[in-house]
């Protein structure tokens, strides 16, 4: 009876340790675009970055982890650089270089985020 009480136990105590691990989760669209909000003003008209855009292009770049999430950032980024009127791709494009971010793909409505790892 005792090793069965033991034996329950450490199931139970071994079911909590799955239980409490955090899932990885996708980054999303609306982080990157909400993150990216402050650079729409740069994007369509120039002038000087704005640090908030800097701080919000280094979040995308930090939560972008794994292929997958950086495939999605990336997608996410298309969109949003062809639905938002107004934007110089030139612009877009720069972004990454002027806050100091090396990410592994071109922000362009034509970039193939199939292909970023």
């Amino acid at each position: 009876m005792a090793y069965s009480a033991m034996t329950k136990l450490a199931l139970v105590v071994a079911l909590c340790m799955v239980v409490s691990v955090p899932i990885a989760q996708a980054i999303t669209c609306g982080q990157v675009s909400s993150n990216l909000a402050p650079c729409i003003p740069y994007v369509i008209g120039g002038g000087a970055v704005p640090p908030a855009c800097c701080n919000g292009i280094r979040n995308v770049d930090n939560l972008a982890n794994t292929t997958a999430d950086r495939q999605a950032a990336c997608n996410c980024l298309k969109q949003l650089s062809g639905s938002i009127p107004g934007v110089n791709p030139n612009n877009a494009a720069s972004l990454p270089g002027k806050c100091g971010v090396n990410i592994p793909y071109n922000i362009s409505s034509s970039t193939n985020c199939a292909t970023v790892k």
